[in-house]
């Protein structure tokens, strides 16, 4: 409140408390961590008092969580939570997640519903699925967004061709590539991911002779050498397929994977898978290579 205010006087008002009473609850904190959390003029964090409002935050955050979800178990009954999963989701953090929740709400009955391609936003909006780890993050009010990881593209393409061999690519190089086919009703922000549609100015790509709607056609596509794909870099990690390479694309804009759920929806099931996705998605991305470097 302290650093909110910029002062002790305003954010004793604000807490109903003698200023001498915050000043004093500053400098026990102050003593407890052996480290100065606030500057006197003017009044704003330090460095470690950044670092504890951050922790604090998220503890004050956590406890209104525990408050809900035990005000809910009083009521409620057991109920089930249906989790969309498009290809490999968000890579590890997909299983991670599903583990945790598991463990944390045993009386919640989670089911995975794998999705393809043209199930972007469409299974969460018709209420097939409760949240949906997805890609790229749709553009779309009806739904709400907790970005998981941030990746460099690869393309995926046949092992005789000759790129496939190279450390990496540009966007140049692969442009003029002929991509797998997508069914009419794959929604447009898909569609424009795997095609690098804004890269090429908005112009269609050359069409392969298959037709794809989740990781494994595309793969079997290109080892059969009639197109390529594309992908996040941890592609790699979970689908390795005779016939086929994976390479960077050097100069392509990073994209994301995410969590979608819908605007406004307030179970309680949905908020905890949320918040794990997140927590997890900050304390694991850094190390499983999901964010930039």
């Amino acid at each position: 409140m302290v650093a909110e205010e910029g002062h002790f006087g305003r954010a004793a008002e604000r807490l109903f408390l003698a200023k001498a009473t915050v000043t004093e609850h500053v400098k026990q904190l102050e003593q407890d961590f052996g480290v100065p959390l606030l500057e006197r003029g003017p009044v704003r964090l330090t460095p470690a008092g950044h670092r504890l409002a951050r922790h604090a935050r998220a503890l004050l955050a956590a406890a209104e969580l525990a408050r809900e979800d035990v005000a809910e178990a009083a009521t409620a009954r057991p109920g089930v939570l249906r989790v969309g999963v498009m290809g490999h989701g968000s890579a590890e953090l997909t299983p991670a997640t599903v583990r945790a929740f598991r463990t944390a709400h045993p009386e919640i009955d989670l089911r995975l519903v794998p999705l393809d391609f043209t199930e972007h936003v469409s299974a969460l909006l018709e209420h097939r699925v409760d949240v949906a780890f997805v890609r790229p993050a749709p553009e779309d009010e009806r739904v709400e967004i907790d970005v998981l990881t941030t990746e460099r593209r690869i393309v995926v393409v046949p092992a005789r061709w000759e790129l496939a061999d190279a450390p990496e690519v540009r966007l140049a190089d692969v442009l003029d590539l002929p991509f797998i086919r997508l069914p009419e009703r794959t929604p447009r922000p898909f569609a424009d991911y795997l095609y690098f549609t804004a890269a090429r100015g908005g112009e269609a790509p050359r069409r392969g002779r298959d037709d794809a709607v989740t990781p494994h056609e595309v793969l079997a596509a290109a080892a059969a050498g009639r197109g390529a794909g594309s992908a996040l870099e941890s592609f790699e990690r979970f689908y390795r397929w005779p016939g086929t390479r994976c390479v960077p694309v050097a100069d392509a804009a990073w994209e994301h994977s995410v969590l979608v759920s819908r605007a406004g929806d307030a179970d309680p099931g949905v908020r905890a898978f949320r918040t794990l996705a997140a927590g997890l998605a900050r304390d694991l991305g850094p190390g499983l290579r999901l964010t930039p470097a």
